[in-house]
């Protein structure tokens, strides 16, 4: 079976076209936020419907971490490998410690409930960078119940803790995934809903500006077709991010280089196995797995 779908030769340098695209496991709902614990050697996933966090690790079965979770989506890892989980239940960003303890680290913008925080990237300053779209707040992706917030935003929270709208309040109809550039100079965002990328510089206070677009067009903005969701940056600086039939790769310029076709609507992805060179894939019902040439932009999190 084929797995990619090369558009330049630039592909062949990240995924070897004889690759086999590997099911790892089955059975789930919605699939979402893989992240990878460097030294426990496991993946947390989200089924997101089932309100359950799970977590699969090589040579043995998938087990329940976490239910309910409070429908937790997109998650990472600080410095010191505490869980950062985007709730929808609960519109907050919360960090989990290993000892069960918990911090909120955003709930609230001008005295308003968040919509759902949905993804979420870290700086190396500690800065945490988060879209906040309203799908937690329609059935199977969350509770539903009316917003507080008149608009769906990007926010970032400081080293100080401080919560700030990160991007214009009216950029983003339903920003979703984001990514830094390997040197953190560089900010991706998606819209799903109109099938774009916009990149930002980021100034040393952790400030965006000269908003411009990066890439278009990455189906028609359905569901069912395939969208802009889970977004990574691999080590070259190669932008990653979900459409249709898999994952859509593009060079720093925009250039698009291929697809990794998955035979499932994806909805996220991460890098992680000893040498970072396995790619998860987070795809509806079952989570996938294939062995890439590149691994991702070294996060603080990843030795």
């Amino acid at each position: 079976m084929t797995v990619t779908e090369t558009l330049n030769p630039a592909m062949l340098g990240l995924i070897d076209p004889s690759e086999t695209l590997e099911k790892l496991a089955t059975g789930f709902q919605f699939t979402e936020g893989p992240i990878w614990h460097p030294r426990e050697g496991h993946l947390l996933f989200s089924d997101l419907f089932m309100d359950t966090r799970r977590k699969y690790q090589p040579g043995h079965d998938v087990v329940v971490m976490a239910h309910p979770c409070n429908k937790g989506n997109g998650m990472t890892y600080d410095r010191d490998f505490n869980l950062i989980i985007c709730e929808h239940v609960t519109a907050r960003l919360v960090r989990h410690h290993p000892d069960g303890t918990q911090d909120i680290l955003a709930s609230h913008f001008e005295g308003k409930e968040l919509n759902s925080p949905n993804d979420v990237c870290m700086g190396s300053d500690g800065t945490f960078y988060f879209t906040d779209p309203n799908f937690g707040r329609v059935p199977d992706f969350g509770v539903e119940r009316p917003c507080e917030l008149d608009f769906q935003g990007v926010y970032r929270v400081t080293p100080a803790g401080e919560l700030l709208l990160a991007v214009d309040r009216n950029a983003y109809e339903q920003p979703n995934g984001l990514c830094f550039s390997p040197d953190e100079s560089l900010l991706y965002v998606n819209d799903s809903p109109n099938a774009l990328i916009d990149v930002y510089d980021v100034a040393a206070d952790g400030s965006l500006s000269n908003r411009r677009r990066f890439a278009e067009d990455i189906g028609d903005g359905s569901m069912e077709v395939g969208i802009p969701d889970g977004m990574k940056c691999d080590e070259r600086g190669n932008i990653w991010v979900t459409g249709p039939q898999g994952i859509w790769i593009f060079d720093a310029s925009g250039e698009r280089l291929g697809t990794l076709l998955i035979p499932e609507h994806v909805g996220n992805l991460h890098w992680g196995g000893p040498d970072w060179k396995t790619l998860f894939v987070a795809a509806s019902t079952s989570l996938y797995a294939i062995r890439t040439l590149v691994g991702p932009h070294r996060e603080t999190f990843m030795p």
